[in-house]
């Protein structure tokens, strides 16, 4: 009973406690010497005493608001409640009553943080009750269970007076059986925003509505003609599919004034899931996903909601920008992924959408800036920057100023209001939370637009990913505040383009002032160092083919989301994607190469040495240049040099072999190395190294053959002109004898014997068998096939 004398909502010091104590000692001391004669209490009695104390402790009934319409009332209108109560404790509580109080009028913002933080404190002030008529009675309220209430009172009967947010309490009161009188022991606080009449100045008001998702496609495509993507993960299908985040994205936001904030990764992940996509399998395998209906309706949905309204295209894949700029400047080429996920932006989301984004806005995480974020996010084109006024601090005013801030270099801050920004952050799945969040924002709103009669303009920069029952949460704040009297809608272009408040500060925050809890999730140096790695391979790939768009879209676009927000908090995902993306192009790379040789032998003096290139690659290779080089000219020259290059041009799926001279000075072991370049000079793939041994024939060994073969011609002529006389003699022998028998008169001998001698001088040369010696009329064509690895190449 004490500590109901304190000051309500003031907790006991320590002083006013030992007097308090010091008191109960003293007023029990008469009673100490009767109590010393009684017999002591049972261990079981003492427990039950303490359990009793605690169920009648402060909050022993948990008090749940889950409903208040309408959220801004008017005259005329009667404010509902609804909502359960709960016995937490482990006495039943009985004639227990249920009342809506009206606090104090709260007109400073901090004011209804402060109620907020203390939502069911009971020491804090409830106000007067609005009346028994109104009030809900619970005969007892059993521990561990809950009951429902609703609560019905006409505006008229709260009393409210001038316009502003008012302190609206639903307390229970009751008894139990340890402690018999009445008291509070349950309460929820909320807000009462009151202006029933339309304002004079009205607070324009931008809601960005953002559809942001994380990283899904990988680099990785089929052979095939159509190239089929190929996703790391089905998770997005679960996002867009009836009931899912980003469909309840969608499906509340096309009925609000809301400026569409847009990640073309996004879009362009859920295009191609409208055709053939590959997700993982078991083990290595790929399956072909089949959520095509759900993409294409998915599509369509959002192109309905962007319709008349205005859409922000952020860069593809919503790269971070405080990583870049705190630690990715300091590699080489990082900021030029930004300029291309800036480029592709705007034909992405006008392809797919068909509407014209803007794309001067850059929104670095939770809207931190520090002078090196506003320079990356700059450096691309944007020359709007979203900052968020819990970073961008004010000081010196007493009231909220608009949201833009011109900061230098034709640069404009955009701050959106930190308060209202916020306010659906955690969990938002239970009706009484999401309640109190949307009259917290209302009540903001309505705050700040009281605080000042200038026109302003005020942008609320959400969470980056709204869960489904935080953005159900922030829809409904927004048609409450849409039908409101003290605010209109108005589009982001429009809010940067207000004119400032030449009293707003416009200096950007020191980097020292950058939260140290998102410098810590940052992306690290080593993260923008692969990507550079992976980006210097892909230039040397991308100039040796015939078709290079193939290659270099999907793999511009996975190191664009390499360097996403998304990967903040999932350090080591972030690294299995971007080794993953860098192994698949090393894949690739591989795919054209030279075949190996083993050594190869040179007979003679010259002779060509083929070196087989082999395209494994669905698309024609070309551009380059295969140089084959001696290590030791003096022996073996190869094109007259120590090198020769040719050029090399493949197409896919096939091999081609290229034929070098060379020309062999000494006997012995030449060591050949075979290596692709680029036309630029840029080595390709591993080299080839294989021996080549020549066996040259010398001029004495060329005598020596020559004499012998001079021989065998010689021979082979005497032998054929002995056989032509001996076919000559007996061809006369023959005739002779056949003259004998002649009926027509004598021969005449001398004649007789002279005939067949002339002819097997004249006629037998041209009549005569050719011998197996004679020589051969030419002899077998060379053949022009290279030769195979390890093969004796001759002369």
């Amino acid at each position: 009973m004490a500590e109901a004398a304190d000051f309500q909502g003031t907790s006991a010091s320590p002083a006013r406690r030992w007097l308090r104590r010091t008191g109960a000692l003293l007023a029990g001391a008469p009673l100490l010497a009767g109590l010393m004669q009684l017999p002591a209490a049972s261990p079981a009695d003492a427990a039950a005493t303490d359990a009793s104390q605690a169920v009648s402790g402060a909050g022993s009934v948990a008090v749940a608001v889950n409903s208040l319409t309408p959220s801004a009332p008017t005259e005329g209108d009667t404010v509902t409640v609804s909502g359960t109560v709960t016995n937490k404790g482990k006495q039943t509580v009985t004639d227990a009553h249920l009342d809506l109080r009206v606090g104090p009028l709260l007109d400073t913002r901090s004011g209804i943080d402060s109620v907020a933080k203390n939502s069911d404190d009971l020491q804090s002030t409830l106000g007067q009750e609005a009346g028994d008529k109104y009030a809900e009675e619970f005969s007892q309220l059993s521990p561990g269970v809950s009951q429902p209430f609703t609560l019905s009172v006409p505006v008229d009967e709260l009393d409210l007076g001038q316009d502003g947010v008012y302190q609206l309490a639903v307390s229970l009161a009751g008894q139990t059986s340890t402690q018999p009188w009445e008291q509070t022991l349950g309460v929820q606080r909320t807000f009462l925003p009151w202006q029933p009449e339309e304002a004079d100045t009205k607070t324009r008001t931008t809601f960005m509505w953002p559809l942001i998702s994380t990283v899904h496609m990988t680099a990785e495509t089929g052979s095939d003609e159509q190239q089929t993507p190929v996703f790391h993960d089905d998770e997005l299908a679960k996002e867009i599919a009836p009931g899912g985040r980003l469909d309840r994205m969608v499906t509340l936001g096309k009925d609000l004034d809301v400026t569409w904030v847009i990640d073309p990764d996004l879009l362009a992940s859920v295009e191609a899931m409208t055709d053939r996509y590959e997700v993982p399998g078991e083990g290595d395998d790929t399956v072909v996903g089949d959520h095509q209906d759900v993409a294409k309706r998915w599509l369509t949905e959002v192109q309905k909601a962007v319709a008349d309204k205005e859409v922000v295209a952020l860069p593809f894949g919503d790269p971070d920008l405080a990583s870049l700029a705190h630690t990715g400047t300091s590699v080489t080429g990082s900021l030029s992924h930004l300029k291309e996920a800036t480029d592709v932006a705007s034909r992405t989301v006008d392809s797919i959408l068909h509407v014209k984004p803007t794309t001067d806005f850059a929104w670095p995480v939770n809207g931190a800036v520090d002078p090196s974020i506003v320079k990356v996010a700059t450096s691309a084109g944007a020359d709007k920057v979203i900052a968020r006024g819990d970073t961008f601090e004010e000081t010196g005013l007493s009231y909220t100023p608009s949201a833009p801030r011109p900061i230098g270099g034709g640069t404009t801050a955009i701050v959106a209001d930190g308060r209202l920004s916020t306010v659906f952050q955690g969990d938002m799945t239970s009706a009484s939370t999401a309640t109190l969040a949307v009259q917290r924002f209302l009540a903001q709103s309505l705050t700040l637009g009281l605080q000042t009669s200038r026109q302003r303009s005020v942008v609320v920069a959400p969470q980056r990913t709204p869960t489904a029952s935080q953005a159900q949460t922030m829809a409904e704040a927004i048609e409450a505040l849409q039908g409101a009297t003290w605010s209109e809608s108005q589009d982001l272009t429009s809010a940067a383009e207000a004119k400032p408040d030449p009293a707003a500060t416009t200096k950007v925050p020191s980097a020292s002032s950058y939260p140290s809890s998102l410098r810590k999730q940052e992306l690290p140096r080593s993260t923008f160092e692969q990507i550079a790695r992976t980006q210097t391979k892909l230039d040397k790939f991308k100039v040796i083919l015939s078709d290079q768009s193939r290659v270099v879209t999907p793999f511009g676009r996975a190191l664009n989301r390499a360097m996403s927000v998304s990967w903040r908090g999932r350090q080591s995902e972030a690294a299995i994607y971007r080794s993953g993306v860098e192994a698949y192009l090393d894949g690739l790379l591989s795919q054209v190469r030279l075949i190996d040789k083993s050594e190869t032998k040179l007979s003679g003096r010259s002779a060509t040495i083929p070196v087989t290139v082999q395209n494994n690659l669905v698309q024609g290779v070309e551009h380059l240049v295969l140089r084959l080089s001696s290590t030791n000219p003096t022996r073996l020259e190869i094109g007259g040099n120590a090198y020769e290059e040719q050029p090399v041009t493949v197409s896919g799926g096939h091999s081609q072999s290229v034929k070098f001279t060379t020309s062999a000075h000494a006997n012995g072991r030449a060591t050949v190395v075979a290596q692709l370049y680029t036309q630029d000079g840029q080595k390709y793939g591993e080299p080839v190294t294989f021996d080549v041994k020549v066996t040259e024939i010398t001029a004495t060994v060329m005598l020596v053959i020559g004499g012998g073969v001079l021989l065998l011609v010689l021979a082979g002529f005497r032998m054929y002109t002995q056989r032509k006389r001996a076919a000559a003699r007996e061809a006369a022998e023959q005739e002779a004898e056949s003259g004998g028998d002649d009926v027509d008169g004598p021969r005449n001998p001398d004649a007789a014997e002279e005939r067949p001698r002339q002819e097997s001088t004249d006629d037998s040369r041209a009549d005569a068998p050719e011998q197996p010696s004679d020589p051969a009329p030419d002899t077998a064509p060379e053949s022009a096939d290279p030769s195979g690895t390890g093969e004796r190449v001759d002369r």
